[in-house]
């Protein structure tokens, strides 16, 4: 790792506590598509686009997003560049910015509403990523030249095809939505947010720069 990247400390601290060694070597052929295709990106010094899609946009394809942003960055990876996208929009969910925030993510509040934007910030030098709902076609995501990262089961059966896109990878999670409104929602929702880290984490350890 460059020394001269520096995350907000707390992001730094969650990073360093990840895990690795908890994927299981099934789960890790389900990731080595994506690595390939980074890999494949960097070897060329070609920019990295990865879009993740889930059926609403607004829990695990949002987590995938930020967190890829964000260790993208902790690596040092030049020309690397997260969106996330839903088959449907509707509202990126309170629990999932509370929880970025609790690992360090500076998160404010641009417009309220049905669909609220979000700034959601990890370092002081770079700009922060826009986070809100939002469909394929939204302007917001890349019209050609990205991996469609499908994170839900329903999204990836949805979606056969996904215009624009090289390849098309699942790598699907759990949903923590079944949780919500009960005594486990923060314990969850913290496990899926640590879970997709600690899998994206991997994934750079594998790119050769």
């Amino acid at each position: 790792m460059n020394n001269k990247v520096v995350l907000f400390s707390e992001i730094e601290k969650t990073i360093s506590c990840l895990n690795i060694a908890d994927i299981t070597e099934e789960r890790k052929i389900s990731l080595q598509p994506l690595v390939d295709y980074i890999q494949l990106k960097v070897s060329n010094n070609e920019s990295i686009r990865l879009n993740f899609i889930c059926t609403h946009n607004s829990r695990r394809s949002h987590f995938a997003q930020i967190w890829a942003q964000a260790i993208s960055y902790y690596f040092n990876l030049n020309n690397f560049f997260s969106y996330s996208a839903g088959t449907e929009a509707t509202a990126l969910y309170p629990k999932v910015v509370q929880t970025l925030a609790t690992s360090g993510f500076q998160v404010r509040t641009l417009s309220e509403g049905k669909n609220p934007i979000y700034s959601i910030k990890y370092a002081d030098n770079h700009h922060p990523i826009i986070g809100f709902s939002k469909k394929l076609e939204d302007d917001f995501n890349p019209k050609s030249n990205f991996a469609a990262i499908m994170t839900c089961d329903s999204a990836n059966e949805a979606c056969p095809f996904v215009s624009g896109a090289e390849i098309r990878i699942p790598i699907t999670f759990e949903d923590p939505k079944v949780y919500d409104n009960t005594p486990l929602e923060t314990k969850k929702y913290r496990e899926r947010s640590l879970q997709i880290a600690t899998e994206l984490f991997y994934i750079f350890t594998q790119i050769k720069l």
